[in-house]
């Protein structure tokens, strides 16, 4: 087998490994975010939504549904690879993985593959939940897949980090808790900046989720109320340093070679 089919080899049994593993307990990984987006078109899009009327030029409801596809997103890529990876050095069969004469980057690619794979399909299962709320329009099929494929890749190398860190399984909980909730929900799923003061304006713009669902909402409506070629270049700033960052820990062995 020369080199080539054995990197490929190898990441396809990661993926699969990957995609096997959330898929046998879809109860815990696929229906719990489905069941959560649902109260919040139930609640955000249907009871509060009617209140507030318009948002952007849309219907609150359809302003909203971009930014809760997009959370589905990143909370699942993220999840996925944190749980998964976490596990794989808790039952240390890390070690196997160490001494496999494959790259770094083909067992990266393998993990964070397997986050795409499950925040994918939690993205599809919510889109096709906001159907029976709202008509959903696309206005760039291009930025809308683009946008969608790069968050996951970015918070599954997030998730990657975060276990590579993480000595308990407290540790894999804090960041979504602490850091990932936080921004999620103060990245203008639920409003525009333009409804804040102008210092908080300023503020919003350091958090790197308000270009992700900015320009993840342009693709959909094609409204945002960011740059969109500033916000894609940013996305592949955070992804770029992420993957480097990713695969020094794993040339250093940090948190995996004792």
């Amino acid at each position: 087998m020369n080199r080539g089919s054995l990197y490929l080899t190898a990441y396809r049994t990661i993926v699969i490994k990957e995609i096997l593993r959330f898929s046998r307990i879809w109860v815990q990984t696929i229906l719990p975010p489905a069941i959560t987006t649902t109260l919040y078109f139930v609640i955000f899009g249907k009871l509060i939504g009617e209140r507030i009327g318009e948002m952007g030029g849309y219907s609150y409801i359809d302003f909203i549904v971009p930014g809760l596809i997009l959370m589905s997103v990143i909370q699942n890529s993220y999840a996925n690879v944190v749980s998964s990876f976490f596990s794989t050095k808790l039952q240390h069969y890390i070690e196997e993985l160490l001494i496999a004469p494959v790259p770094n980057w083909v067992v990266l690619a393998g993990y964070v593959s397997g986050g795409v794979a499950r925040g994918t399909i939690v993205g599809f299962v919510v889109t096709l939940i906001s159907l029976f709320f709202t008509d959903l329009s696309v206005h760039s099929y291009a930025l809308t897949l683009v946008v969608f494929v790069l968050t996951s890749v970015l918070f599954a190398l997030g998730g990657f980090i975060n276990a590579v860190y993480a000595k308990t399984f407290d540790d894999v909980s804090i960041v979504p808790t602490f850091v990932l909730t936080p921004l999620t929900y103060l990245g203008g799923i639920f409003y525009s900046i333009e409804l804040l003061p102008e210092f908080w304006q300023s503020v919003s713009l350091g958090n790197p989720i308000l270009y992700m669902v900015n320009a993840f909402r342009h693709g959909l409506l094609g409204v945002s109320d960011i740059n969109i070629g500033l916000a894609l270049l940013i996305i592949c700033a955070f992804i770029a340093a992420l993957v480097a960052f990713s695969l020094n820990l794993l040339k250093r062995g940090v948190g995996i070679k004792k």
